[in-house]
C-alpha cells in the first residue's frame, strides 16, 4: 500500500534514482445534504469519496476522492473543444493555460469512469452519466486506448464539460522512493445536478457521502485508511458549514506543490513544506508540518 511507511527506505534506497512523477487529477466533489448532524439547520457539507480496489497497484484499499493520471487525449483538441473554459487560477499550478486546461478535462474524466459524476453543462442526469460511462467501458474493448474514446462519448451526448467550475484547491506530489509517483492537482466542484454518484465496481468497490468530520472519525477509529493528503484536504474543510464556504476557501490554499518526505526513525513520518526536517522551508499547505505514524495511523503533529 502507497504511502504507509510499512516500507520505510533505507538511507542507502533513498540515493537511488526514483520516477518522476506523472500529472494526475482529483476531483473533490461536494454537495449539501440534510443530515442530523447538522443539527437545527439541517445542513450538512457532505463529500464524495470511492474505496479502491485492495489489489489496486496503487493505493490499493484506501479512501480517495476520484482522480487518475492524466491521458495524453487530455490535451488533445478534441478534448479541448469541449471545455468551457479554465477558472483564473488554474494556470498557476501548469505549466501553462493548455496544460491546466487538460488537466481539467482529465479530473471530469475520471470523475465519470471512478464516480460516474460528470460535470458539464447543460446538466444530465445520473442515468444519463451511467450510460456516457458504460459506453465507456464498451470502447475500452475494442480500442488500445479507451480515454480516446471519452470526447466522442461526451460530443454525443451534446453537452460541454464544465472545466470552469472546477475550483483549484491544492496540489500534491508522491513521496520521492515510492515505485509509482503523481503530481497531482485537486480540484474542488460541487456535485451537478441531477446526479448521485457511484463507483465502478473496478478500480474502487464502495463510495460514499459523508461530511468531513465523518471520515476523519472513522479514520481516527481505524474504519477506513486515508492517505496524507485526504487527511490534509478534509480537515482543511471540516468546518465549512457549506458548499460555498467550502469553493470560498480555495481561494486561501497555496498552489505550490507539496511533496511529503521520508523520515525514518521511531516513530517514522512525512515531513512537509516548513517543517525543519524538510528541504522547502516555507510552509504550502495548512495545519501542522508532518505526519507521524502512531499504532498504524497518520497523525498530523507539529515539531516539538
Amino acid at each position: 500500500m502507497e504511502w504507509s511507511l510499512n516500507d520505510i527506505m533505507t538511507e542507502a534506497d533513498r540515493t537511488a534514482i526514483t520516477p518522476k512523477p506523472r500529472d494526475a487529477a482529483t476531483l473533490l466533489v461536494l454537495r449539501q445534504s440534510a443530515s442530523p448532524e447538522a443539527g437545527a439547520a439541517g445542513n450538512s457539507l457532505e463529500v464524495f469519496c470511492v474505496r479502491r480496489h485492495a489489489r489496486s497497484a496503487f493505493l490499493g484499499g484506501v479512501v480517495v476522492f476520484p482522480g487518475g493520471k492524466l491521458d495524453p487525449a487530455d490535451g488533445d483538441q478534441p478534448m479541448r473543444a469541449l471545455c468551457n473554459g479554465l477558472h483564473h487560477r488554474a494556470a498557476s499550478f501548469a505549466e501553462s493555460r493548455e496544460h491546466a486546461l487538460a488537466l481539467a478535462a482529465c479530473a471530469c474524466r475520471e470523475s465519470l469512469e471512478e464516480a460516474g459524476l460528470l460535470p458539464c453543462q447543460p446538466p444530465i442526469s445520473a442515468a444519463e452519466a451511467a450510460a456516457i460511462r458504460a459506453g465507456l467501458s464498451d470502447a475500452g474493448d475494442d480500442t488500445e486506448n479507451d480515454d480516446a474514446a471519452f470526447p466522442e462519448l461526451v460530443a454525443a451526448a451534446d453537452v460541454r464539460l464544465d472545466t470552469a467550475a472546477l475550483v483549484p484547491f491544492a496540489r500534491w506530489i508522491t513521496p520521492a522512493g515510492e515505485g509509482r509517483r503523481y503530481d497531482a492537482r485537486f480540484f474542488m466542484t460541487m456535485l451537478p445536478a441531477g446526479q448521485r454518484g457511484r463507483h465502478d465496481d473496478h478500480e474502487a468497490i464502495a463510495s460514499i457521502w459523508a461530511s468531513p468530520s465523518r471520515l476523519l472519525d472513522a479514520y481516527a477509529a481505524g474504519d477506513l485508511f486515508l492517505a496524507p493528503p485526504t487527511i490534509r484536504s478534509l480537515t482543511i474543510l471540516s468546518d465549512c458549514t457549506d458548499v460555498d464556504t467550502a469553493l470560498a476557501r480555495c481561494a486561501d490554499q497555496s498552489l505550490e506543490p507539496v511533496c511529503p518526505e521520508f523520515v525514518a526513525g521511531d516513530p517514522p513520518m512525512l515531513t512537509l513544506p516548513g517543517d525543519p526536517r524538510h528541504s522547502v522551508p516555507e510552509r504550502r499547505v495548512a495545519g501542522p508540518t508532518r505526519f507521524v505514524m502512531r499504532d498504524g495511523l497518520f497523525v498530523a503533529e507539529d515539531p516539538p
